[in-house]
């Protein structure tokens, strides 16, 4: 008897191996819905755009970008959660995800337990973005300024809890400013009111405001990354302007939902990492300030696990609280 039971058990697991991996050599069957949490026009919808034409020539099956705005990407998160675990819906994250769950005290998932990892496909530096009227041209007028007025600078964000949000809250714990903030629900809003003159400034992502500096609609104070960017080589970062422990950068990952199969996760892997190492992308992508990481599952879980202690102690120190 115990030789049939263990029989029973070893031709159920192969049954389940041979399933997983068929599943896997199948995939997809069915056209991938990509979630993208905000809006068109925005950093991360610049970045899904061509990433998706040549997604769709690798797997062969069309790629759908829906757009689930709203909630600091939270809507889009949570609908991947409820998502069949069969790879044929991922979510594009920002930074965001690793914010949202300390600063959200009832999220409808659990972002470590709810979520596989795919791969940190980008990161790109903020940049210090504002109105042409606005009376600061670098980080030390811009401090000089609201030291001198306070109360009187207003900074857009792309939503409550957005990166843009809460690195100016982490710049103004470190500078002892304030500025007052002015949440949009995504970048493309959040710019246009910045070229109307509606807020003072933004620390947006540079793919996104650049070519409104290129085009002198706007001025670039400075930008966030630890070095230089080379699509503005005479702007400095905040790190040399006087605050040396300032380094904040964008980051844009895949996530498939927990459960999906690891060959799955795989193929999805491999193909996200070889379309965006196309020369035409790769080139296309450095034009709008992203740099391409193309990492595996792993070091992307890493990755969040690194960046949700970064922002649980931003959050703590600017006590900041939503519902």
């Amino acid at each position: 008897m115990k030789k049939i039971t263990s029989l029973l058990k070893c031709t159920a697991v192969a049954a389940l191996l041979f399933g997983t991996a068929l599943q896997a050599q199948e995939f997809p069957t069915q056209p991938i819905k990509l979630l993208i949490p905000y809006p068109p026009g925005g950093s991360a919808d610049m970045l899904a755009r061509p990433l998706s034409v040549e997604l769709q020539k690798e797997l062969g099956q069309p790629i759908v970008l829906e757009y689930k705005a709203g909630a600091g990407g939270t809507i889009a998160t949570a609908q991947l959660a409820r998502s069949k675990p069969d790879g044929h819906t991922i979510l594009m994250v920002l930074a965001a995800h690793a914010i949202n769950p300390n600063l959200y005290p009832n999220l409808p998932y659990d972002t470590r337990k709810d979520f596989a990892p795919v791969s940190l496909v980008a990161t790109l530096p903020l940049l210090v973005a504002a109105p042409l009227a606005t009376p600061a041209n670098n980080i030390q007028e811009l401090v000089t300024y609201a030291k001198g007025n306070p109360d009187k600078l207003t900074f857009a964000s792309a939503g409550n809890g957005n990166t843009s949000h809460l690195a100016v809250e982490m710049f103004n714990s470190i500078a002892g400013i304030k500025m007052l903030h002015i949440p949009y629900k995504g970048s493309g809003p959040a710019v246009v009111a910045l070229l109307a003159g509606d807020v003072s400034l933004m620390f947006d992502s540079i793919s996104t405001s650049l070519p409104q500096v290129a085009a002198k609609k706007l001025k670039a104070l400075a930008v966030t990354g630890a070095k230089r960017s080379p699509l503005l080589p005479d702007v400095p970062t905040i790190k040399e302007s006087g605050y040396p422990d300032f380094v904040v950068n964008g980051w844009y990952g895949i996530l498939a939902p927990a459960g999906t199969p690891k060959p799955v996760i795989d193929k999805l892997n491999q193909a996200f990492a070889k379309a965006a190492k196309l020369p035409a992308v790769t080139e296309q992508l450095a034009s709008y300030g992203y740099d391409i990481v193309a990492s595996s599952p792993e070091e992307f879980g890493q990755h969040i696990d690194k960046e949700l202690g970064l922002w649980e102690k931003t959050i703590k120190d600017a006590d900041i609280k939503m519902q």
